[in-house]
């Protein structure tokens, strides 16, 4: 939707007065439940224009609430996206923040100001359901004992994850500090350096294996699957993957149960559509796109129960869902489950450029809609410049909370974006991949980067160029014209914000 049009539907009247102060009491915050796709592309949900997959579910959420068309994630991959989520922080700030191993220390030092604990303070009961990928403990964890610091040492009142990914060891569930289902004579050991003697790995032993790894994934056999780094014991604790999204979901509908009476903040952080992708029975071959598109109609699903649940106890009106994506989407991500052979005429990326990985619009402009009965009143689309990153300033001016000076250095104040009355958004973002970009206005600048042009493992261009990158996101929103020879001055200006935004320990206003 153009600007004008939007402003049109919005009106002058509530453009005017932007979003007045909200009041405070208890019965008026509103319950928030953040569901965290995972490898989710702008053009794999049909709300966004997917045509030969349905996700009902999400489009429902689209259908009463508004669709962002230039949201983005933090950054092309998981880990910095969700650091800087629950810190409101970008990730390129901090070493140690790219994608983590499996046995990764937590690297969100307790104590720091966090999404969650804002929310906390304010009287809310703090969840988070699913994957966490941002490290446990301080180093070497014993996953025999307890487990901290983790979730909980940063604002969350309960926990129920994943480690770190689906195809990481360990393949366990963690419920607040401790392994779900150890058994005591069975300890679990982890290693990312060497195998154990004995213990058949993807590499050795392909024969076991009824999904094999088309790139890396060679090492620990879980559930019939080979993984990333080694471990052995924990066999009643294993999950088992085709099971995961309804345990997931269970979890998050008991959390939502529990708290029912409110306020209560749900991060729920799913594991679809990430590999490896084993959808339960019900929903395996029913896309006829193979594993990759069952598991978002899977996804749709777990997003369709919540929904459910909330509709049951009467919590839709006064609930924000915000519905979104870590980074863009990837096909073959290590694994042959014919998510190449099967995507047909099917754009997960959806009209931009690149995917996971990528510092093309595709790697960070992913799906973000967002659904409050009791504030948004009717179905619109949005062009205002969002990133998940603003969700902590946002959420904690709507619930009254006050931010510390260091706190989210890199967070918005986006409320009257989020609730449809400004179509402006941010004044820039910085997108992370390999190398950062900025974006002000219809402008786009790359900086100049070395490192290869294509991941050639995943097929997806990632924007690397020993020169600088103009593109005019109006007129070339694929990224296909680089302008930058014929605008020198306009690269030097977005040039020279870049690095003093680098050089600054803060964005924030």
């Amino acid at each position: 939707m153009h600007r004008r049009a939007f402003l049109e539907q919005a009106g002058a009247g509530l453009l005017a007065g932007l979003w007045p102060a909200l009041a405070q009491t208890q019965g008026e915050r509103p319950n928030i439940v953040l569901i965290y796709a995972d490898d989710l592309g702008y053009g794999d949900v049909s709300c966004y224009g997917a045509r030969r997959i349905k996700t009902p579910n999400i489009d429902r959420l689209a259908a009463s609430g508004i669709r962002f068309v230039h949201a983005h994630s933090p950054a092309a991959t998981c880990t910095p996206s969700r650091y800087a989520l629950l810190t409101g922080e970008y990730a390129w700030r901090r070493k140690g923040t790219g994608v983590l191993p499996g046995d990764a220390a937590l690297i969100i030092e307790p104590g720091r100001p966090t999404l969650p604990g804002v929310l906390k303070r304010q009287g809310y009961a703090t969840g988070v359901v699913g994957k966490w990928h941002l490290g446990l403990g301080s180093g070497n964890v014993n996953w025999n004992a307890e487990i901290k610091p983790g979730p909980l040492e940063i604002g969350f009142d309960y926990a129920f994850i994943m480690p770190a990914t689906g195809d990481r060891v360990p393949c366990v569930y963690v419920e607040n500090h401790r392994v779900v289902n150890l058994d005591p004579n069975d300890p679990i050991e982890v290693s990312y350096e060497k195998p154990f003697p004995g213990e058949p790995t993807g590499r050795t032993h392909p024969h076991l294996l009824r999904m094999h790894p088309s790139h890396g994934h060679d090492m620990a056999i879980v559930n019939g699957i080979s993984r990333i780094g080694y471990m052995r014991g924990g066999k009643k604790a294993l999950w088992k993957d085709e099971e995961m999204a309804d345990v997931f979901t269970e979890k998050a509908i008991q959390f939502i149960e529990k708290h029912r009476s409110g306020p209560f903040f749900l991060y729920f952080a799913t594991h679809d559509i990430h590999v490896p992708r084993v959808p339960h029975p019900r929903f395996a071959g029913k896309s006829g796109m193979g594993p990759r598109g069952d598991a978002i109609l899977q996804l749709d699903s777990c997003v369709g129960r919540i929904l459910e649940t909330l509709d049951k106890h009467g919590l839709t009106r006064n609930t924000l869902v915000i519905f979104t994506s870590d980074n863009g989407p990837v096909v073959d991500d290590g694994y042959k489950d014919e998510a190449v052979e099967k995507l047909g005429d099917h754009k997960p990326w959806g009209p931009w450029r690149g995917g996971k990985y990528s510092i093309f619009e595709a790697g960070t402009r992913v799906p973000f809609l967002v659904r409050w009965p009791a504030r948004i009143e009717r179905r619109m689309d949005s062009p205002a410049l969002i990133s998940q990153i603003d969700l902590f300033h946002t959420l904690a001016f709507l619930t009254g909370g006050k931010l510390e000076d260091e706190a989210a250095p890199d967070s918005f104040n986006l409320i009257s974006a989020l609730l449809g009355r400004d179509p402006q958004g941010r004044p820039h973002l910085v997108e992370q991949a390999g190398t950062l970009s900025v974006i002000v206005g219809r402008w786009k600048y790359v900086a100049p980067s070395k490192g290869p042009k294509i991941n050639k493992n995943v097929n997806i261009e990632l924007g690397n160029d020993p020169e600088p990158q103009l593109y005019d996101l109006e007129t070339d929103p694929g990224e296909r014209n680089n302008v930058a020879a014929q605008f020198p001055d306009k690269v030097a200006e977005l040039a020279a914000l870049l690095e003093q935004i680098r050089r600054s320990p803060r964005t924030r206003p």
